[in-house]
């Protein structure tokens, strides 16, 4: 398995590809995480194109147990962040 693409590689591709300087292209990047985080934080899903829809999750009032202590505990109700893959992604990442 390859190791994970870092936000530095991710900069310097984002630089070549749109002809810019880092700056911009980290400045860009910074950007778009922001604004993708606070929509999701407000509860609003965000679909980014080709790669696949970000939303949050309502998950109720369960019992978890402790690893530690294998004892059960009540987890209260609490908001997850879910992302649904694109087709195209899927489809791209399954090609042979």
């Amino acid at each position: 398995m390859r190791k994970a693409m870092t936000k530095t590689e991710l900069v310097l591709e984002l630089a070549e590809k749109l002809d810019i300087n880092k700056s911009q292209a980290s400045q860009t990047l910074e950007t778009l995480v922001s604004i993708v985080t606070d929509e999701v934080a407000s509860g609003r899903a965000v679909t980014l194109p080709g790669l696949g829809k970000l939303q949050t999750r309502e998950r109720p009032e369960r019992m978890v147990h402790n690893p530690a202590t294998g004892q059960k505990i009540k987890k209260d109700a609490d908001r997850v962040v879910k992302m649904t893959i694109a087709k195209a992604l899927n489809a791209k990442v399954n090609e042979k």
